[in-house]
């Protein structure tokens, strides 16, 4: 903006339609995003987790990211998640985008960054799927959990990997997954099961882990396939032993190594990290293969990286400048060297 006084802010009816139908260019801005940072054009501290005493489920957490190679933005992501939300009918996650100039560090933009968050987690996913399945073409995926994740990397992977039709869902409530599997038939036109377990839904060569549990609670992969690909979005399903056995790609291994994730949990017991063999980055590079033989199953945990939302952000921003969309508070921050209006005594 011309004028550094002014804050746009985009509401969540404005990201949506801002969003919808753009789903290849929301891919490839996670993809230049993963690139930039494994090239070193990004600063990226680690999350900071607001949690309340007495309380081990809710939590807010703060990303504070900057990426460059042409993006040449910084910011932060605010999101809370408070699981107990979804049983009285109010969404577990919400959250605020702030987008601040890296010329002058102003704020200039806040978006509603639920969708932002859930639409960047996702196409991370999806791009991951379609990456390490090399070329597979699976027909079928699993998916453990049934909320707006799940649903989103549904919503992409129908653009990364459009070989897949046909989907087995599982949740804990089964009235809920079966709600989950008519709403995304409905909605992609793919045919979608309710899972009676948490092993049939991982009998498939794609699996997608997007839960809220706090502690492990699959103890093996044995019930995948050969060489499936496993999208542990949620980070913390498997146990230490399930992600030892696997050949592990994860998004940035001093990011998703805290927070007693899985990997995190995994490092703890081996003293080091060299199970992970690979970034995603690096096999989106062309520096890494996308699998380390035909028959190990292939985990790729991502911590959730700030840059991937300013990446995203950024883009709808973006469309929004470009169509007028938003609103605009014309004199939001204060005008310096104005007395009584921010000028330093």
């Amino acid at each position: 903006m011309d004028d550094e006084q002014r804050l746009l802010i985009l509401g969540a009816d404005d990201v949506a339609a801002l969003g919808a139908g753009h789903e290849q260019e929301v891919l490839d801005a996670v993809r230049e995003a993963y690139l930039a940072h494994r090239a070193g054009h990004s600063s990226l501290p680690h999350s900071t987790f607001l949690r309340f005493p007495g309380d081990d489920l809710n939590r807010i957490i703060a990303l504070p990211a900057f990426l460059g190679d042409g993006f040449s933005v910084a910011g932060m992501k605010w999101i809370a998640s408070f699981p107990g939300n979804v049983a009285a009918g109010t969404p577990r996650a919400s959250a605020v985008l702030v987008l601040n100039s890296c010329r002058t560090g102003r704020p200039f933009a806040v978006l509603e960054s639920s969708l932002v968050s859930a639409w960047r987690t996702a196409a991370s996913a999806a791009l991951a799927a379609a990456e390490l399945t090399a070329g597979r073409a699976p027909a079928s995926a699993g998916l453990v959990g049934t909320g707006l994740i799940n649903r989103e990397v549904v919503h992409f992977l129908r653009t990364a990997v459009p070989s897949l039709g046909r989907f087995a869902c599982f949740d804990l409530d089964r009235a809920r997954a079966e709600r989950f599997a008519a709403g995304l038939a409905a909605d992609f036109g793919v045919e979608v099961t309710a899972a009676a377990s948490v092993e049939e839904a991982m009998g498939h060569s794609l699996v997608s882990f997007a839960t809220t549990a706090v502690q492990p609670h699959v103890a093996s992969l044995d019930a995948c396939p050969p060489g499936a690909t496993v999208l542990h979005v949620s980070l913390r399903d498997l146990t230490a032993e399930a992600i030892l056995a696997a050949d592990n790609v994860v998004d940035d291994p001093d990011h998703v190594c805290r927070a007693s994730t899985s990997v995190h949990l995994a490092e703890q017991v081996t003293g080091s990290r060299d199970f992970i063999r690979c970034t995603l980055a690096d096999v989106l590079a062309g520096a890494a293969a996308a699998r380390q033989d035909d028959e190990r199953v292939t985990v790729f945990s991502p911590f959730g990286l700030g840059v991937l939302d300013l990446a995203v952000g950024k883009r709808i921003l973006d469309r929004a400048v470009a169509e007028g969309r938003g609103t605009t508070i014309e004199s939001f921050l204060p005008a310096a060297g104005e007395p009584g209006k921010g000028a330093t005594p």
